[in-house]
């Protein structure tokens, strides 16, 4: 069985190479990581950029570096780099603030743009701090939160007509991996004149989002994750170029200003997606994100999404030829699933710290989930062939029952 799924490895390797591009990272040898869905491996160039920006442009220019070196610019020109990543047209995105933060200006200015309408809809799956952000944000703007099952959201949203005000849900379940129909929603939403906000923080860069494409009014997403900006790397905020004008988001801060420099008492919005920025910007995290985006250079996002779909895919092979017995949580179906394969094992945390002492990077989610993420970019088919076999080993010479693996750290 074994040589059997090496050939097959082999072989989608092969039909594959065009789109390896483990070069252009720098991972830890004898590693394989499937955890760049929660933190992306290292691109070349990152390091390099990040000291230019420290001992070049700050060491040695100093505050002459924020017209110099484009400091000022750097959320919207980045923000126009990795819009190409999520379908967004230049101008409609701004890298900023944290996810959280994002999703709180989304959903109060999405809501200050359909006065009158009471309910915003949101996932009860979602990972906790939309749910914790959406509720505030929907009490600080007058409305109240629904949370609907993406998998009913359409049909509520029809039921709720002219009270709908917003939808706003993960592209992707962080847990499972599943993939929602944003197209649909998006439509849906749109026939009762209600807007959508999507979370993209486990679908940028590894499949075709499609933003303007599908008419998409707001999003938020990460910039750590697939896109391999770093720890704690900028987030980005997306707002349809149609609603710019009036988008009327509720956190004024001077770098979201018409005219900044300017010193004036009173707050006037910067024309288009500037206003979505708030206070001084990571100069540092930002150069991060940008060096890391040139991992995607020359690269289709649609060509990301076939591979991924291609290691993902053959995961799932193995698992059903080597651990037949671990209920798979994510989506057989391609078009149902991101770029990540979750099983369910009772010790699961024991198991994901297991496969980490042989060298195989995954993580644990509440309460049963073995979350295996597929960066495209950087994976082989060997490597999910190697994954699943040390899977198996884990599981056939009990190691999960081992107490220094079943020890909780503080992150998980």
């Amino acid at each position: 069985m074994s040589s059997a799924l090496t050939d097959r490895a082999r072989e989608l390797d092969t039909r594959h190479a065009g789109t390896d591009l483990r070069g252009r990272f720098r991972l830890p040898p004898g590693v394989v990581y499937l955890d760049g869905n929660s933190l992306g491996a290292l691109p070349a160039g990152v390091a390099e950029a990040v000291a230019d920006v420290v001992h070049r442009q700050w060491g040695s220019r100093l505050i002459a570096s924020w017209n110099e070196a484009g400091w000022w610019d750097a959320p919207t020109r980045v923000g126009d780099r990795l819009g190409r990543l999520v379908g967004a047209a230049p101008g409609q995105v701004v890298v900023t603030d944290s996810t959280s933060v994002n999703l709180y200006k989304a959903v109060v200015g999405g809501v200050r743009l359909r006065p009158g309408r009471r309910v915003v809809l949101t996932d009860p799956g979602s990972f906790p701090t939309d749910l914790y952000v959406t509720e505030a944000a929907a009490r600080d703007a007058g409305v109240v939160v629904e949370r609907v099952e993406p998998s009913a959201a359409v049909a509520r949203i029809e039921e709720l007509g002219h009270d709908l005000a917003l939808a706003s849900y993960s592209s992707v379940d962080y847990r499972t991996g599943e993939l929602w129909d944003l197209p649909a929603l998006t439509r849906a939403a749109h026939a009762v004149g209600a807007l959508v906000c999507w979370d993209l923080c486990h679908s940028a860069g590894v499949l075709e989002v499609g933003l303007d494409e599908h008419e998409v009014d707001l999003a938020v997403g990460c910039g750590y994750k697939y896109l391999n900006g770093g720890p704690g790397a900028p987030a980005y905020l997306y707002v349809a170029r149609r609603h710019l004008d009036a988008f009327d988001q509720p956190l004024a801060g001077w770098n979201g200003h018409a005219t900044p420099f300017a010193m004036a008492p009173d707050f006037v919005p910067a024309p288009g997606i500037a206003r979505g920025r708030v206070g001084t910007p990571p100069v540092i995290g930002v150069a991060a994100l940008d060096a890391a985006l040139g991992a995607y250079d020359g690269v289709s996002v649609a060509d990301a999404r076939e591979r991924s779909l291609s290691l993902t895919g053959f995961f799932l092979e193995c698992l059903d030829a080597l651990a037949p017995e671990l209920p798979v949580a994510t989506p057989r179906e391609g078009h149902r699933r991101g770029s990540q394969v979750s099983v369910r094992h009772r010790e699961a945390y024991a198991v994901v710290q297991a496969l980490i002492a042989r060298g195989v990077v995954g993580d644990f989610r509440e309460p049963d989930i073995v979350r295996l993420g597929f960066a495209p970019l950087y994976l082989t088919h060997a490597d999910v062939l190697r994954a699943a076999e040390h899977l198996r080993a884990v599981l056939d010479e009990g190691e999960f029952e081992r107490e220094e693996f079943r020890a909780r750290s503080t992150v998980t």
